[in-house]
């Protein structure tokens, strides 16, 4: 996706004050239960490669965005 072509701002914050962190935490287990996968981008450029994560806590302190996108139909 092009920045701005179907991007959605879901929260923003800064980690390192405990009340932001709470609502990032809250916000990434939201989309997690919602059924969304959970990648941070580590490239910029044509090529875009990310890191799946998981949980909160193995996202880089110094990541710009987590991108969430739903799981692959079918099996």
């Amino acid at each position: 996706m092009k920045p701005g072509h179907g991007d959605v701002l879901l929260a923003e914050g800064d980690p390192e004050l405990a009340e932001e962190e709470e609502r990032l935490i809250a916000e990434f287990r939201r989309q997690l239960d919602q059924g969304m996968w959970a990648a941070v981008p580590t490239t910029d450029g044509v090529r875009h490669e990310a890191v799946m994560v998981r949980e909160f806590t193995e996202v880089p302190r110094d990541a710009e965005r987590v991108v969430f996108y739903p799981s692959a139909a079918g099996g």
